[in-house]
């Protein structure tokens, strides 16, 4: 199996991230221009030429119900209902046709899945993560190629450039990304006003503006941290300005550095301040990734660091529409990073099992789906950080400065990292994933956090 080379991805997403999605609508940055990206995305009521034809006919069709198996389980989520949209769409034009929806939250399915593709009872589509996290699946040879579907209908071309490559493997595309996205911090101006503090432009005053924030008894900052990604994706961009810029984990791997060099030991005791300083609500580690963004969405923390795919759901909460949230870029740490270098994050993806008892009907709706994704998304304010194209103009379509701002700081990426789980093998990522997530319980020697990671590496690669 090709291995892909995590610094290609890199680079690409990077230049993707500054160039294709500052052409796609988010050019406007605020100043209500219109947009310039090409009109990719297919009317909602349009159907592929398949999927038409079957219509015609649905006296002489079997009946199929199609197990889609997402993440889409937040009832906040403008994706929700947007999901549901489409899938009522399709259902009204192939009568013959039931989407089963299985909606859980990130690592639930996460967990299902595993549980799943042992047995080979893979869902009809289901989600799969980028590069190292989706090979194993793709080395047991679980997922149907979609090469030929998404050169139906222009598909293909709905999508940004580069955005495939993490779900490319020998040749072979095997998912479909919904979002392209970066890393940030979201922060609640009133609650910083209240409060008296300011917004950090270094880590030390992070951590000072996490004191400053719990002395007037609010929770600075909200995680979801039962979802154990959660709080290595923060730990990932300490990392990423310990090291001064991207690539150690690549590093790691090319064997010109271990977990125990200073970068890594400089990263942990810096990620242990925020814990001890309090920055995260009381019992962390049982909010899972919903629970813990709903305290942000309902004003309960004033800081919630994620993936930008998140500006959705806050933009269309009570804070959001209120116009108290504000973004900032993740800060220097001791100094040291650039902050124009962002933990990005290909999305989540749509794959197909190979084993479908009804492998046609279930590609022509994925077809149908991601010809329609972009759009909808659009319309309910979800397209800030979509892997497609959006024809539209943000800020006349009523998206709020902030997620305004959001899509300005898409033109500012200079670079950056993939997050841990999506760049070492799952062993090693294991072994990370519940490392960080214990210093939310225990402080430890960073020394020692180091060589847990080290020998989790050394045992697990290849």
């Amino acid at each position: 199996m090709k291995k892909i080379s995590r610094k290609m991805i890199g680079t690409s997403l990077a230049a993707l991230l500054a160039v294709s999605l500052s052409a796609c609508g988010s050019s406007n940055n605020g100043n209500g221009n219109e947009a310039s990206a090409p009109a990719s995305s297919a009317p909602a009521s349009s159907a592929p030429a398949s999927s038409a034809a079957a219509s015609e006919d649905t006296g002489s069709k079997e009946n199929v119900t199609i197990t889609f198996q997402n993440i889409y389980p937040d009832q906040t989520d403008p994706k929700y209902g947007m999901l549901r949209k489409i899938v009522a769409q399709y259902e009204s034009e192939h009568p013959n046709v039931k989407i089963e929806l299985d909606s859980l939250n990130t690592d639930q399915q996460k967990l299902k899945l595993k549980t799943q593709a042992a047995s080979r009872e893979v869902p009809d589509i289901t989600i799969v993560n980028p590069a190292a996290q989706m090979q194993p699946f793709v080395d047991a040879d679980l997922f149907a190629p979609l090469n030929e579907m998404v050169e139906k209908n222009g598909l293909k071309e709905t999508f940004q450039d580069g955005i495939l490559e993490p779900y490319t493997f020998n040749g072979n595309l095997y998912a479909l990304p919904d979002g392209n996205n970066i890393a940030l911090v979201y922060y609640n101006k009133k609650m910083f006003e209240e409060a008296g503090a300011k917004v950090p432009t270094t880590f030390e005053e992070m951590v000072e503006t996490v004191k400053t924030l719990k002395a007037k008894g609010m929770t600075p900052i909200a995680i979801g941290e039962k979802d154990s990604w959660t709080g290595s994706f923060l730990f990932m961009n300490i990392v990423l300005r310990t090291n001064g810029g991207p690539g150690f984990l690549q590093d790691v791997v090319d064997g010109k550095k271990t977990f125990e060099d200073p970068a890594f030991i400089e990263a942990v005791d810096a990620f242990q301040s925020l814990v001890q300083a309090g920055a995260f609500q009381e019992g962390a580690t049982s909010f899972d990734y919903n629970a813990g963004e709903n305290l942000f969405k309902t004003g309960k923390s004033a800081m919630y660091f994620m993936g930008s795919w998140a500006t959705g759901g806050i933009e269309t909460s009570t804070v959001g529409q209120n116009g108290e949230i504000g973004v900032f870029k993740f800060p220097t740490v001791g100094g040291k990073g650039n902050p124009n270098e962002f933990m990005l994050a290909p999305g989540s993806a749509f794959a197909v099992s190979k084993d479908s008892k009804h492998l046609e009907e279930t590609l022509d709706f994925l077809n149908y789906f991601m010809l329609n994704y972009p759009k909808e998304a659009f319309a309910v304010k979800g397209a800030v950080g979509v892997a497609q194209k959006v024809d539209g103009d943000f800020k006349a379509a009523g998206y709020s400065d902030m997620a305004m701002e959001v899509l300005g700081l898409f033109k500012e990426v200079k670079g950056g990292d993939l997050a841990f789980d999506n760049t070492m093998n799952p062993g090693t990522a294991q072994v990370h994933l519940s490392s960080i997530q214990n210093l939310f319980v225990a402080k430890k020697d960073s020394a020692e956090v180091a060589k847990e990671h080290q020998k989790g590496y050394e045992e697990n690669k290849k």
